[in-house]
């Protein structure tokens, strides 16, 4: 067996690595991540390094090839880990190693650090002040002001401080250094990216008895040793943030850190505020928005144990922590917890991973759990805690459930229905605050009748057929993303045969301009990915909203995740079914949690809050759930609906997308692959596709998809691992990409 080993651990070197040979007695220790010492160079000085990968192809010859020295005992260090988990996501999920690497090891170059200088009298003050006279008598003004200065200062100034208040330049400076009046000394300062987090003082909160039995239940565990999983399952303002401020006072007193992460880089202000308040200076924040020197900096400070928690989106998960005790993922049901880029990994799967690695707690919170989370909790892989209470003394907001359909029979062509028109002005008059949103952004592509409310779907697969329009911009067919089946688009509904069928969309743009036209004098703003591009873009819109700059916000999704607003007593879901019939298997879920997050936008106050959801399928369980309130009866359906199709979380599934150079060549590789998997293990998979029908170009390159689904995740694995293999030995001009459920 052969080792490739990895001698710099810095990110430009991550694709140096040198092959070496195993030695029988280590081939039982030697793994992914692991310490090794290793003979380098031509005068074989041992060198460590750490283990990239393992494989019986040795890659030149090997009489010519090094032993691996030793294995190192000591406990595996951070990069080890982060190496492990590498490992792990490159397995799991199907990428190289060096893309799972580039993930981990989140810095893409090295950067440079910066120092502060400072200057220091070398001799005592009696003596300094007999060289300002004779300074004084020769006229030397710069040297005079500088030490005058000095004096003034306490003796101690930044070179900065010597250059802007004293004007004092280099040559002065290096003239005094030589003379031995003054020394120089440097000291590392971090670029600081929380400067502008104004923290007030924190007020200790007395927790409900739900609250406190989370946290003793917690603290019980930890302190015998037992590092569990938890599902905090609380509503909208039950107090979720605060029991998570708890938590890490335990293991922090435990000489821990502790992971925060968060799916929204809009959430970050709000939270780590919160956060500073407890913990002070210890805590820090690592996402995208941040300057190169920035986030190199907060990894420093981890790696170096200035920081106990870090807080931010995904890829705070990767935090160099060497005492992690702790990782939470709160909204835990978010999508932005899946990377859309190559790897595919799951931010629960791998913060799983990671907290068993570094024997750890997990604890996933949400007011709406993922069916995913709901299912390990109800089969025990999770300990479940649940907040049922409003903190404080904010109730549960009432609930509208409008039928699009009565409206145009109303003859209310509006995309607000009378009684939302009816709430808005009195929100107005009442000079209160409305928060309007719409599913998605831009374009939806499903096609449904605003008669009867039927939206098309695939009679093979259960999800919603896409709207395709033709080169001069009209929908002329519907196709399913997933089993490929296509047919025309329908002149009437085949459901009630009225005309008016159409597909479905709805921009922010559009609702703001229909706003201003209905109503003129109220103040508006809109938040979507144009509005707040910038590195304080979303927290520019939130705060003006927040100190009462308008009585509308309009925006997608992001407006109604985690944020509070007192004087917010209105939020309408302009289009319920924009979310609802997407063409993907989670579609119901997702809204489901959408609206249940909205209705908890409003009447966070003392004030009674109202939601008002627009739909054309009011009998649908997702809206009879929300306006009932009664998620059993949402994830009773939902698992049903996934059990009977064979949708995770009660089975497994891979999505495996292929990309050639012509349809041909991709149309070819894409069904050799399913004979593949179909021949090795046709009892236990099922495969959904691919269908020429699918087939997108994109960058010149013709796409093909097809889904594999088991029972168990190891049957998905091993089906992987057989294309893999398959794609090597054929030498197929193609790409292949993985994404696991």
């Amino acid at each position: 067996m052969y080792a490739d080993v990895i001698v710099d651990i810095s990110v430009e070197a991550l694709d140096k690595t040198y092959q070496y040979r195993i030695p029988d007695s280590l081939i039982s220790t030697v793994q992914i991540g692991s310490p090794v010492k290793v003979p380098f160079g031509r005068g074989n000085r041992v060198l460590g390094g750490f283990v990239m990968n393992i494989t019986d192809q040795p890659a030149f010859d090997v009489a010519r090839m090094k032993e691996i020295l030793t294995v190192e005992k000591k406990q595996v260090s951070v990069e080890g880990q982060l190496l492990e988990i590498a490992g792990f996501i490159r397995d799991r999920y199907g990428s190289t190693m060096n893309e799972a690497l580039k993930t981990v090891l989140p810095i893409k170059k090295k950067i440079k650090s910066v120092e502060e200088h400072w200057l220091n009298f070398a001799m005592e003050k009696n003596e300094i002040i007999d060289i300002l006279h004779e300074y004084e008598r020769k006229h030397y003004a710069a040297k005079v002001r500088l030490i005058k200065g000095m004096l003034a200062e306490g003796g101690t100034i930044t070179r900065r401080m010597a250059d802007v208040k004293y004007q004092i330049k280099k040559p002065v400076v290096d003239g005094l250094v030589k003379e031995g009046v003054i020394t120089v000394t440097r000291e590392r300062k971090y670029r600081n990216p929380l400067e502008e987090t104004v923290s007030s003082q924190y007020v200790k909160k007395v927790l409900n008895e739900e609250q406190r039995e989370m946290v003793e239940s917690f603290s019980e565990d930890y302190q015998e040793g037992k590092r569990k999983n938890y599902l905090l399952y609380g509503i909208t303002g039950s107090g979720k943030t605060e029991v998570y401020l708890r938590l890490l006072q335990t293991v922090l007193a435990d000489g821990k850190q502790g992971i925060v992460l968060i799916p929204e880089i809009a959430l970050t202000f709000q939270t780590v505020s919160r956060f500073r308040q407890v913990f002070g200076e210890r805590v820090s924040v690592l996402h995208s928005r941040l300057s190169e020197g920035e986030r190199y900096d907060q990894y420093e400070r981890a790696k170096n144990g200035e920081v106990d928690i870090m807080i931010g989106p995904r890829s705070a998960l990767f935090t160099p922590f060497e005492r992690l005790g702790l990782i939470i993922i709160d909204e835990e049901h978010e999508t932005s917890y899946i990377s859309e880029g190559t790897p595919k990994y799951h931010s629960d799967e791998v913060a799983l991973f990671r907290a068993k690695q570094s024997e750890a707690s997990v604890v996933f919170g949400s007011a709406t759990p993922s069916v995913k989370s709901y299912l390990a909790a109800k089969e025990g892989r999770y300990e479940e805690h649940r907040l049922t209470k409003r903190a404080g003394e904010a109730r549960l907001p009432q609930i509208h459930i409008v039928d699009l359909r009565e409206e145009l029979k109303a003859k209310n062509r509006s995309v607000f229905s009378r009684i939302l028109q009816e709430k808005m002005q009195e929100r107005l008059d009442k000079k209160e605050q409305t928060m309007l949103f719409i599913n998605r952004r831009g374009y939806a592509g499903f096609v449904s009748c605003r008669n009867c409310g039927n939206v098309l779907q695939c009679s093979h697969c259960d999800v919603s057929m896409t709207a395709h329009k033709n080169h001069v911009g009209e929908v002329d067919s519907l196709v399913c993303h997933y089993c490929g089946h296509a047919s025309r688009m329908p002149e009437k509904c085949p459901e009630c045969g009225s005309p008016y069928i159409a597909a479905f969309g709805l921009g922010t743009q559009k609702v703001e301009e229909m706003l201003q036209r209905q109503f003129p004098t109220a103040r508006i703003l809109r938040m979507d990915a144009d509005t707040t591009s910038g590195k304080h873009g979303h927290e520019g819109v939130l705060s003006g909203f927040r100190h009462g700059k308008a009585d509308i916000l309009i925006g997608t999704q992001m407006i109604v995740k985690g944020h509070d607003f007192p004087n917010v007593t209105l939020v309408a879901a302009l289009a319920a079914d924009m979310s609802m019939f997407e063409n993907d298997y989670r579609s119901s879920e997702r809204t489901f949690q959408l609206l249940m997050q909205a209705s908890g936008r409003a009447g966070r106050g003392e004030k009674q809050g109202e939601v008002v959801i627009q739909t054309y399928k009011p009998e649908h369980y997702v809206i009879e759930s929300v306006k009932e309130q009664n998620a059993e009866l949402f994830y009773e359906n939902e698992l049903a609906y996934r059990r009977m199709l064979k949708y995770p979380p009660c089975y497994a599934m891979l999505t495996v997308q292929i990309s050639g150079e012509s349809p041909e060549a991709g149309w070819q590789c894409a069904t050799a692959l399913k004979t593949m998997a179909l021949e090795r293990l046709g009892d236990e998979i099922t495969v959904v596709g691919p269908a020429r029908e699918t087939a997108r170009r994109l960058k010149d390159r013709f796409q093909y998809m097809f889904y594999v689904k088991a029972l168990k995740m190891e049957t998905i694995l091993q089906v992987k691992e057989i294309m893999n293999q398959g794609m090597d030995q054929e030498s197929y001009s193609c790409y292949i990409q993985f994404e696991v459920d």
